[in-house]
């Protein structure tokens, strides 16, 4: 790139801050459209590139509906209310699914989606970082919730950060850690503000815990022992996949 080009780079990225288009770039650097709609794309790739994974805007993010069944949510009422449509739903009631996407590239997105046992064990699973066209966007929320009898909710990024982190803090203090990959995908997601509200975890306050067709139930219920004690926490455990 020669100086030329590096001074006529410089100003878009000026006119672009102060909201200027493509075409108000044109006429005020005396280019042609096509030569200013270039240059507008290329200062927005670069800035895409050098963006980290938290700064690049938010396209949407998910949650199914009956996730908070028989959570505390006094501090976050607005969530609450949000998620009416899903109460009772027992197959929906201690799990959080959540997905965010962010924008990667002007026809790319990145994907994140987080498992979260909001009653026990936090996050059990992730998904992602994925990237993919923006167009499969609206294909791959459906495929990601297809197991539930409601469409997902749209909730905010602060409200999928409060979930996937709280969880996290929350299982924490039971003896469990987050999944293997929680820190990868964790990236993208980025973390609550200090005035985020806050989620009292476990149901109706205490820990429960149900078991997974993957999990080591015995030792699960020996760490609750070990870290709640005895008639401090709550389990159900079946034979068979749930």
């Amino acid at each position: 790139m020669n100086d030329d080009d590096a001074q006529l780079l410089s100003q878009v990225r000026s006119l672009r801050e102060k909201g200027s288009g493509p075409k108000q770039i044109a006429r005020a650097l005396g280019l042609k459209p096509a030569r200013a709609s270039a240059l507008v794309r290329q200062v927005a790739h670069e800035q895409q590139s050098t963006a980290t994974p938290t700064e690049r805007p938010v396209v949407g993010c998910w949650i199914n509906a009956g996730w908070s069944t028989d959570l505390d949510l006094s501090a976050a009422p607005d969530w609450a209310r949000a998620d009416d449509e899903g109460a009772g739903n027992p197959e929906a009631a201690g799990f959080a699914q959540v997905l965010i996407a962010r924008q990667e590239r002007a026809s790319r997105v990145t994907l994140c989606g987080f498992l979260v046992d909001v009653y026990c064990l936090g996050v059990k699973d992730t998904v992602g970082p994925q990237v993919m066209g923006g167009g499969s966007l609206d294909v791959y929320v459906r495929g990601y919730y297809r197991a539930f009898d409601q469409p997902p909710l749209r909730i905010g990024l602060e409200q999928a950060q409060s979930i996937v982190h709280g969880g996290v803090a929350y299982a924490r203090t039971l003896g469990f850690e987050p999944a293997p990959d929680f820190a990868q995908a964790a990236v993208h997601l980025g973390e609550p503000g200090p005035t985020a509200p806050r989620i009292g975890f476990g149901r109706q306050g205490k820990p429960f815990y149900v078991n997974g067709p993957r999990d080591d139930a015995q030792k699960i219920v020996r760490t609750l022992e070990r870290t709640c004690g005895a008639g401090n926490y709550h389990y159900v455990l079946g034979t068979g996949p749930l």
